[in-house]
């Protein structure tokens, strides 16, 4: 849920399921043989970070779909998070798997597997245990003072 405070910290989690099971398939298919298929559902994971890094996490679509279907169904939040960091995860995301996808195109053998992989393990950790790496990237960088910080973050 967005709010003028923050957003739901369950939406970012539920969309990092999603992530983490699509990157499982591409690399299955990947490995399988299946190069093609797994090229275009890894494009499109790529788009998907690009669009919430980009909108704003506020705007993925994983985090609309979380909205309309499965939030009415929950209790409200216990606390709202700031949205800062997990749109910045988000460009972390892109980073990573626009890299490897690539790679992959120029021919690096196993590029997009490596890159699938270390996605899925960021998306594995939000999900299952509400870990955000890229989450804790962006803390880092605000104590560090390379980032400005626009609002507090609760990641």
């Amino acid at each position: 849920m967005t709010t003028p405070t923050g957003i739901d910290p369950r939406g970012p989690r539920f969309g990092a399921a999603i992530t983490g099971v699509l990157l499982l398939v591409t690399i299955a298919l990947n490995l399988g043989g299946a190069v093609l298929a797994s090229t275009i559902l890894f494009a499109y994971i790529v788009a998907i970070f690009a669009w919430g890094a980009i909108a704003g996490i506020q705007r993925h679509p994983y985090g609309l779909l979380f909205r309309s279907v499965v939030r009415p169904r929950l209790t409200p939040p216990t606390e709202l998070e700031d949205p800062t960091p997990p749109t910045f995860a988000q460009g972390v995301g892109l980073v990573i798997t626009g890299l490897g996808l690539v790679l992959h195109l120029v021919g690096v053998p196993y590029a997009l597997v490596v890159a699938a992989s270390a996605a899925f393990i960021a998306a594995f950790l939000n999900s299952v245990f509400a870990y955000c790496l890229g989450c804790q990237i962006y803390l880092l960088l605000v104590r560090a003072g390379i980032l400005g910080r626009k609002g507090a973050a609760t990641a």
